[in-house]
């Protein structure tokens, strides 16, 4: 072990002070902070919200404070289809409680079904903890809300509203996964006791009987059918009486949702591209659709995202959101701040180093919603994000085409804008499963 020397102490000081330019950077940072000092202002000019693609937009969704961002951009994605098709009025939303629900009450059981399966492994086993850690969590993928549409399908925001809980997470989470991690003790107890499956099964019912009773009482009871009614674009009145999630799902999304596939671009050496990938331990629905990502060079990644885009289709997409970002602005851009400058420290890491090193990975989903295109190449693009209309331009961020190669990691792209080649990989190929810790299986 190599130790701070007081000697090495007052040579880093005589070299901070040797700078004529040290006691103005430090009353800058100490009195604005690091991101404020380092902001470029001529830069965060240049990214206007104009856009040559731009798909009509709708009022920005909030999420408040909870981590259903995945969640909100999928339903964004089938809203804008939605309005589109059916005329639906401007301020319609999908209701994001509505999946909450099951999406906890899922990942709950998916929780317990793990458990079992690792349970002659010691608590410290990395798997065990890593499933003790977050029992679950509002966070998800791509291929865990359709899981849960598939089954359980979908309802407007009238027919499921909003509860305190579904907006405001961190009071249900905290009890939740006690509960859980306590349920986890009876599981454990019980194969240690070589207990029969019929009693390892009873004890599963009992306690996704309470989950449910506690989450239909924290969120209130989702509707097994329900009245919808809309004036649409023309003015024409339509109702529909007792209707089901599934078949709103079917009537008015209508989306195949097998089509819809992640994409996802880790440039590291451990995950080659024109390859699929799973994530052990990583879903929501027991039985239910399985995550799974196809690999891509950046180029192939984007070109796939702007094709969609040029039909007129959004894309839902994941990134990191905490670099580089001026959220009040809705600025998202690798030159806004030059942190290098500021301290004179290069901080820079290539993007497999970043993922490599666990200094970023998959934290928000979006939606992509224009690009703008000079030449045929993409400068900047337009972001629907569900962090309410305070922030960027009524809520929609603008993305620089640099910060989408650093931060972006996962688009989902229907199959038909795919070469043939690429949609046989996807269909055909035995995915490689990763670990559970893999920044691949992050949830947004």
């Amino acid at each position: 072990m190599s130790e701070i020397t007081q000697e090495q102490l007052a040579a880093f000081k005589k070299s901070v002070n040797e700078s004529s330019k040290s006691e103005v950077l430090r009353g800058a940072i100490t009195t604005n902070g690091i991101l404020k000092s380092a902001r470029d202002n001529q830069r965060a000019g240049e990214l206007t919200p104009t856009f040559s693609v731009d798909l009509e937009s709708s009022p920005v969704a909030n999420q408040l404070r909870s981590g259903r961002c995945w969640m909100f951009a999928a339903l964004n994605t089938m809203r804008h289809d939605m309005k589109s098709t059916h005329g639906l009025p401007g301020d319609f939303e999908l209701s994001q409680s509505y999946t909450f629900f099951w999406d906890k009450l899922e990942k709950a059981n998916y929780f317990y079904n793990n458990i079992l399966a690792t349970a002659d492994k010691p608590t410290t086993d990395r798997e065990v903890s890593f499933l003790l850690a977050t029992p679950q969590q509002d966070g998800g993928q791509w291929d865990m809300i359709v899981a849960i549409i598939e089954k359980y399908g979908v309802v407007p925001q009238s027919a499921f509203p909003e509860s305190q809980a579904s907006s405001h997470s961190a009071e249900l989470n905290r009890l939740f996964n006690g509960k859980l991690r306590k349920d986890a003790i009876t599981l454990r107890q019980l194969v240690a006791q070589n207990a029969t499956d019929d009693e390892v099964s009873a004890k599963l019912e009992a306690f996704n009987k309470e989950n449910y009773h506690m989450l239909s009482l924290t969120f209130g009871e989702p509707p097994l059918t329900f009245d919808f009614s809309f004036r649409d674009k023309d003015d024409e009145f339509h109702r529909e009486q007792g209707i089901t999630p599934q078949d709103f799902f079917k009537k008015y999304v209508g989306w195949n949702l097998s089509d819809y596939i992640s994409i996802i671009n880790a440039p590291t050496d451990d995950k080659p591209y024109k390859q699929t990938y799973g994530v052990s331990m990583l879903g929501s629905v027991v039985g239910g659709r399985d995550v799974k990502h196809l690999n891509l060079d950046l180029a192939t990644f984007k070109e796939l995202a702007i094709k969609q885009l040029s039909a007129g289709e959004n894309v839902w997409f994941g990134v990191d959101m905490g670099p580089k970002l001026d959220r009040e602005a809705g600025l998202m851009d690798t030159e806004l701040y030059d942190e290098d400058s500021l301290f004179d420290i290069d901080f820079s890491m290539t993007k497999a180093e970043r993922l490599d090193y666990g200094d970023s990975l998959m934290t928000h989903a979006m939606v992509l919603t224009g690009v703008d295109l000079v030449d045929g190449k993409p400068t900047k693009w337009k972001v629907e994000n569900s962090w309410g209309d305070k922030n960027g331009h009524k809520g929609y961020f603008t993305m620089s085409d640099e910060w989408f190669d650093q931060f972006t990691y996962q688009v989902v792209i229907k199959k038909e804008y795919l070469p043939d080649e690429l949609r046989d990989i996807y269909e055909n190929s035995e995915p490689k499963e990763l670990a559970p810790w893999d920044p691949m299986g992050a949830l947004a």
